[in-house]
């Protein structure tokens, strides 16, 4: 098993690592690539699911959680810099012969260490039942791609409040009852994480190939398609979330967005404010087809909010439409 590791020790958003595998797959000539890769709070689903229905958006921008979409099924799966995530690439294009060996590698791997580890008939391994690797598959001609997760610590409320409602209660009860579903390999090893990468490495890995400047970008090429909202969102439906609640000096509000593929579609403002200007032109038209990010909002905003609605200021407008779910 060949080790593939970059020549910069950088970190890098989930995107890359998904194009990094595609690069591996399609340019070079190895029978089986291993590498371990890490990322600040990242939700990634599945490339048959449908964003707006499986992944917490609101909950995401507020902590920002970055979101992607990858080739493989399965379901929505949240990642910090806690995990380690785990890429294989292999000539072999038998699914159950592919997901058998390199689960099961894994899973003897931490038995070496004295854990208890267990790899189930389906994509998961497990720790005295609690799950703290699940992996994903796909194939292109010539080549397969597994990736998983493998849990040694992570932040349990992100990891629940991305893919559930945020309401704090209903986020602390998805803590107390994921956490006894899963296994943190913290729990079961004196080993830090550098140390457990390291083991990993070295036992899953008898050789090493450092790609070269020139094969990061021909990476970022291929991420590139990662990126696009057409991969991202897909066919997604539109559909309409609400802001409602009161800004302090300015008057009780209503806002309704219409969202297809993070981009406002139609958005309407009602309430008891004192209106100062034409808000149709100042706000609902400018936000038209625009981004649902702060940054596209506030270059679209570029008239003075004051000037339309009595007192209100433009952050805190901006503020109120990201941050204030009904």
């Amino acid at each position: 098993m060949i080790e593939i590791s970059l020549p910069e020790d950088q970190p890098r958003r989930l995107s890359f690592y998904l194009a990094m595998e595609e690069y591996v797959a399609r340019r070079m000539d190895v029978d089986d690539a291993f590498f371990l890769w890490q990322v600040p709070p990242t939700v990634i689903f599945g490339r048959n699911q449908l964003i707006d229905s499986e992944v917490n958006l609101d909950f995401c921008r507020r902590h920002g959680i970055q979101t992607y979409r990858r080739k493989s099924g399965g379901g929505c799966v949240y990642a910090d810099m806690g995990n380690l995530m785990m890429s294989y690439v292999t000539k072999s294009e038998n699914v159950n012969l592919t997901f058998n060996r390199y689960i099961n590698l894994v899973a003897l791997t931490l038995c070496r260490l004295g854990i208890d580890a267990k790899a189930t008939g389906r994509n998961d391994i497990l720790i005295d039942g609690r799950k703290v690797s699940g992996n994903a598959f796909y194939h292109i001609p010539g080549r397969s791609i597994v990736h998983g997760t493998l849990l040694y610590d992570t932040n349990m409320e992100l990891m629940v409040g991305s893919i559930t409602p945020s309401d704090d209660k209903l986020v602390s009860k998805g803590v107390k009852s994921v956490r006894q579903h899963i296994a943190l390999l913290k729990d079961h090893t004196t080993l830090t994480l550098d140390e457990l990468k390291a083991f990993i490495l070295k036992t899953i890995c008898d050789s090493h190939v450092t790609l070269d400047l020139e094969a990061v970008d021909d990476i970022m090429k291929i991420e590139a398609e990662y990126l696009t909202d057409q991969f991202i969102y897909g066919n997604n439906p539109a559909y309409t979330m609400t802001r409602q609640g009161r800004i302090e000096g300015v008057g009780d509000f209503k806002v309704s967005i219409e969202l297809k593929n993070n981009v406002i579609r139609d958005i309407s403002i009602m309430g008891d404010f004192f209106l100062t200007g034409d808000l149709d032109e100042g706000i609902i038209k400018p936000l038209r087809h625009v981004p649902f990010t702060r940054e596209a909002i506030t270059e679209a905003l570029t008239e003075q909010t004051d000037q339309i609605i009595y007192h209100l200021q433009k952050e805190t407008f901006i503020d109120f439409i990201l941050n204030n779910a009904s």
